[in-house]
């Protein structure tokens, strides 16, 4: 992951800076698509307003072939450590805020908890079969942290995801059993049935996830001859 952030930065430096402005056409709101792929990039360091500028500064510098008042690789080291302390910090804090986050969440109408950890809210029945581990389910989704970060969102990308339910985060496995087609749920995911301690990509260690679910379809395991 950081070095994809490495990749873009450096790829960008090229690109001209022009004065801000709402995106209109396609290849504008394509740049700005790209700005937001650095943001999630930068999400890792958990920016402060100064720190942000910073940043700001070196684009532009190098944007506009000025010279650096830093000597890039110098300091590639000094980034890695920097995004891992961060993260890590970030982690911590999204653990002490998730246990009241997780308390209020088993309180909601209807709440199931698992002695896994899972917390179960049916948000609409569903009509449809029940899945099992193996078999392939389609599902429309959007993941976010505690503190209401959205990390990843089918709807966004505009297409179902489709996937075998045992090749997922336990939390997936345990919590789409419980659906039926046709219905929707919010499962609460700790980090021991998610991502655990190393997270994954824009997703920090430690992070109790918070998913919302639509089960489209649920398709039965083939038979093998």
């Amino acid at each position: 992951m950081h070095r994809i952030f490495i990749s873009i930065l450096v790829t960008l430096i090229a690109v001209p800076v022009f004065a801000a402005e709402e995106p209109k056409t396609d290849e504008q709101k394509t740049f700005y698509a790209i700005g937001t792929i650095i943001a999630r990039q930068l999400s890792v360091f958990d920016l402060a307003p100064a720190e942000l500028e910073m940043i700001k500064q070196g684009l532009t510098d190098a944007a506009t072939g000025k010279k650096p008042v830093v000597d890039e690789a110098a300091y590639t080291a000094k980034i890695q450590e920097l995004a891992a302390a961060r993260r890590n910090a970030q982690g911590e804090k999204l653990a002490a805020e998730a246990k009241q986050f997780v308390d209020a969440a088993a309180k909601e109408k209807g709440a199931v908890k698992t002695t896994s950890g899972l917390i179960y809210i049916p948000l609409k029945e569903g009509s449809g079969a029940n899945p099992k581990a193996t078999d392939k389910v389609k599902v429309n989704y959007r993941g976010t942290l505690v503190n209401g970060q959205e990390f990843d969102s089918s709807y966004k990308r505009g297409t179902p995801a489709e996937f075998p339910l045992n090749q997922v985060i336990p939390c997936w496995t345990q919590g789409v059993q419980m659906m039926k087609a046709g219905g929707k749920a919010k499962l609460i995911c700790p980090p021991e049935i998610a991502y655990g301690k190393s997270g994954s990509g824009s997703i920090p260690p430690n992070a109790t996830l918070v998913f919302e679910i639509e089960l489209l379809d649920v398709v039965k395991e083939q038979s093998h001859k």
